[in-house]
């Protein structure tokens, strides 16, 4: 992207991150606005800046009325700003990342504050039923491709059922495709993210379970069961955004990371053929990886961590594959070979391929999913990593991290990140 006349776009840098402990729905008494301030002034103060520095604001939400950005942060403060409020489903938080750097890029911001917060049910919903559904194209082509109408359980509501049916008819089809791959594999990923969980304080579920837990727990719909599914959360993440010019001036260089390439890519013809996978964002995570490896000159081999949009286990073994880390097919090998490791902190973690560690965090499995806030809180997770602050969680020497966000309807956002280097006066990045 160019946004200077075809000169190289500016960089773009994440100085403070910052994101509350994500609960069960109905659980705390807390609203929108008090998860909007706790994470907006955790991002501030890891930036060590005050909210009067802040040039722009970005919100993201879904469950929630208009302006519900500006209700947020006047929390923080009433300076007047411009605030721009961004629904994307369940991609809303990078997608206001993304439009947090591309103002910053855009020379028009110095520094700008992307915040994400969602108040949840306890399952996903429409609200507006008198008008036509934003997804009901890709439920209707489900159907059209094979799937069984109807609801998968007589509890749940048609949005919750038709996304837990649209990614088991995916998993379906994948393990169709590749008889190798059993449903096993996604028991496994489903266990490596809960283990890993115990080691992240921010997580709604916090603690190791049994594969034979996950594999009999609740069956949703043929081969996800109820553990291997991301709860739904009230949750708040933030992360403030600057040039380069105002993290030199104000001496953020230590902490910076930057953005050294972020692509958004949304439906295309090949979402409504025949593919289960495909109509659930496999082909456009695909081609916003391949974007990004352009951009930068680096490859998969390069990327050291993960936070992937594991909304399901089996999403997290598709996106092996679409980020590259492994051949069409081929996914399950990384699971399979996983070999646990204990960090210099203390913490255990699973290494895949001897390269890789895929969501430190526990993934949104055991983090659980406030909508708006996903995207922002894996942009915190990867930020300490690549600065060497995630404890327990730290994937020691990180220095490429990467992050795929996923919204039905639909938005996927791949985003790469790397400490602060100041780059030779030639360099592409």
């Amino acid at each position: 992207m160019s946004v200077n006349g075809g000169a190289p776009p500016k960089r773009a840098f994440v100085v403070g991150v910052g994101v509350t402990k994500f609960e069960k729905p109905l659980t705390k008494e807390w609203d929108y606005p008090d998860m909007g301030r706790e994470a907006g002034l955790a991002a501030l103060t890891d930036a060590e800046i005050d909210y009067h520095q802040i040039q722009a604001v970005v919100a993201s939400y879904c469950y929630g009325e208009p302006t519900s950005g500006q209700r947020a942060v006047y929390e923080l403060g009433l300076t007047g700003v411009p605030v721009f409020n961004v629904n994307n489903n369940c991609s809303s938080g990078s997608s206001a990342l993304m439009l947090a750097r591309r103002l910053v890029q855009s020379g028009v911001e110095d520094c700008v504050l992307a915040l994400g917060f969602e108040k949840m049910e306890r399952g996903l919903s429409e609200k507006y039923t008198d008008r036509t559904s934003p997804v009901k194209r890709h439920m209707d082509h489900m159907v059209n491709i094979g799937a069984e109408p109807g609801l998968i359980q007589p509890r749940m509501n048609n949005m919750t059922s038709d996304v837990v049916k649209l990614y088991a008819y995916a998993a379906r089809e994948y393990i169709k495709k590749y008889p190798g791959t059993t449903v096993d594999d996604f028991v496994d990923i489903a266990y490596k993210n809960h283990k890993q969980s115990v080691n992240n304080p921010w997580a709604t579920i916090q603690r190791e379970m049994s594969k034979a837990d996950i594999k009999s727990k609740l069956m949703l719909c043929y081969p996800i069961t109820f553990w291997m599914s991301a709860p739904t959360a009230d949750g708040g993440a933030a992360a403030v955004v600057c040039s380069e010019e105002f993290m030199i001036r104000n001496n953020l260089q230590r902490q910076a990371v930057e953005i050294i390439s972020q692509h958004m890519v949304t439906d295309t013809g090949a979402s409504f053929k025949e593919s289960f996978m495909d109509l659930s964002g496999y082909h456009m995570a695909k081609e916003a990886a391949n974007r990004c490896y352009r951009d930068t000159g680096l490859s998969s081999s390069d990327v050291d961590v993960l936070e992937v949009h594991d909304c399901f286990s089996c999403n997290e073994l598709f996106m092996y594959e679409a980020l590259q880390l492994a051949p069409e097919g081929r996914g399950a090998d990384l699971i399979r070979n996983g070999k646990w490791v204990t960090n210099k902190s203390g913490g255990q973690m699973c290494v895949l391929n001897n390269k890789w560690v895929v969501n430190p965090s526990g993934g949104l499995e055991s983090k659980g999913h406030p909508i708006g806030a996903t995207g922002l809180a894996q942009c915190t997770e990867l930020v300490k990593q690549l600065r060497g602050l995630a404890d327990k969680r730290q994937v020691d020497g990180a220095k490429i991290a990467m992050q795929h966000n996923f919204g039905i309807g639909g938005a996927a956002v791949v985003t790469m990140y790397r400490k602060y280097q100041p780059l030779p006066v030639h360099a592409k990045l």
